[in-house]
């Protein structure tokens, strides 16, 4: 059973957290070990951010803002102390319960296969028939997406970057994707990697 650390000192809030993830198969949790956090950004003393900083400063255990504040100039914030996703108040739980999903399949994964091609998320590579070749982070998480998937927009792909701290838009995916297709293509996977035309890519 995942243990997921709750932050929040709103005591309804979170009694209301803590009964839907024990109810979803969760343990909601106040101290440490844990795989996930939910983490409010107003909080008495130091705010979330400040939180989240220090917590990436010896971790990398996912974390989700779920907060009332609403500001762009907020979101980007998150991101950029090291947050993994950035949900508003009020939600839906379905929609949290889904990004919590997410995350933690996420965070379990090491190796992808798919017909033969194997990618590994700890070392950032991608092999077949015996060849490897290495990715950069962006190709990794753009393989990692359509691995999992039988079509992946081009939207779902560059929201996915994002969640992960990938800050890409629609011209640069192009770049990454033709980049990806050469190195599979150096490793003899030549016909892995389509384009759907108006939709995105498929493997």
């Amino acid at each position: 059973m995942e243990r997921i650390l709750v932050i929040e000192d709103d005591f309804t809030m979170k009694q209301e957290l803590c009964i839907l993830l024990s109810s979803n198969g969760y343990e909601p949790v106040e101290e440490a070990p844990f795989d996930l956090v939910l983490l409010d950004v107003n909080l008495p003393g130091q705010n979330g951010f400040e939180i989240c900083r220090k917590l990436r400063l010896s971790s990398d255990v996912p974390v989700i803002f779920l907060t009332a504040r609403d500001s762009a100039e907020d979101e980007i914030l998150g991101f950029g102390v090291g947050a993994d996703d950035f949900i508003r108040k009020p939600y839906h739980s379905s929609v949290l319960l889904a990004r919590i999903a997410r995350l933690l399949r996420r965070k379990g994964a090491s190796v992808l296969e798919t017909r033969g091609l194997t990618l590994s998320l700890e070392e950032m590579t991608v092999s077949y028939q015996g060849k490897t070749k290495e990715l950069t982070r962006n190709e990794m998480r753009i393989l990692s997406c359509l691995m999992k998937k039988a079509v992946c927009t081009r939207q779902e792909i560059i929201e996915d970057l994002w969640i992960d701290r990938l800050y890409i838009d629609d011209n640069t995916l192009g770049v990454n994707i033709s980049r990806l297709r050469e190195k599979l293509r150096q490793i003899g996977a030549d016909d892995f990697l389509h384009t759907v035309r108006g939709v995105g890519y498929r493997l």
